[in-house]
């Protein structure tokens, strides 16, 4: 998921937020722009729709607290960061297994960063549930964004990177990249949620933006030394 598309900060918003950046879902006193984990990371390539592996469930993860898991989540940080996105899970650099990280703001502007691994999203009941259709746009579907309908509340469970039990609840954008990400796991982009006909115009948008969106991020990945 990309950053960019996300909706403006309520301004009514309640004065008692905790305005703190939330890592792995606790809030933080302070935190830094680049994620540490983008620091240790490597730059992977981002596959693109059509790819086989976006297009198929994805492997649960079976091996906690590993050195590779770890360099994975590292990786994933810092792809993500090259590419201005705001999620990305691991089938979308070339990896089956269901993990992914975000690094996203949520209807209050609190930011939230972190992973969460084998995710399995709750989202409300249906007579409180409250879809929302607010633009989207995917780094796999490079250049290309559609309003597309999601609820505005979510929660995702599931485990970290050493197999602690993890919940992670978001609301507004944050809520939509927590779904969204998910969705990637089960081998769906969100191009399965439209229309033909908006979905043909995604990936008309994709062919006639996609260069320029890779020239973006080859130069910042350039400017951060990748």
């Amino acid at each position: 998921m990309r950053k960019g598309d996300e909706v403006p900060v309520h301004h009514n918003q309640p004065d008692l937020v905790d305005r703190r950046v939330r890592v792995q879902g606790k809030p933080v006193d302070s935190y830094p722009a680049l994620p540490p984990e983008a620091e240790r990371g490597s730059l992977r390539r981002i596959t693109v729709v059509g790819e086989e592996i976006l297009h198929r469930p994805c492997q649960e993860v079976t091996e906690f607290g590993t050195p590779a898991l770890s360099a994975l989540i590292d990786d994933m940080f810092l792809t993500m960061h090259v590419a201005d996105g705001a999620g990305l899970a691991a089938n979308q650099v070339d990896v089956d297994l269901r993990l992914f990280v975000y690094d996203c703001t949520d209807e209050f502007g609190v930011r939230h960063v972190g992973h969460i691994i084998n995710p399995v999203v709750d989202q409300p009941d249906p007579a409180d549930r409250r879809l929302i259709d607010d633009a989207e746009g995917c780094l796999s579907v490079p250049g290309a964004g559609m309003d597309v309908p999601r609820t505005d509340r979510a929660v995702a469970r599931g485990f970290d990177k050493d197999g602690n039990l993890l919940t992670i609840g978001g609301t507004g954008y944050f809520a939509r990249c927590l779904q969204h990400e998910t969705d990637h796991l089960l081998g769906h982009l969100y191009l399965d949620r439209l229309s033909k006909r908006d979905r043909k115009d995604a990936l008309r948008q994709m062919t006639d933006r996609r260069e320029s969106v890779f020239a973006q991020r080859a130069t910042k990945a350039a400017r951060l030394g990748h």
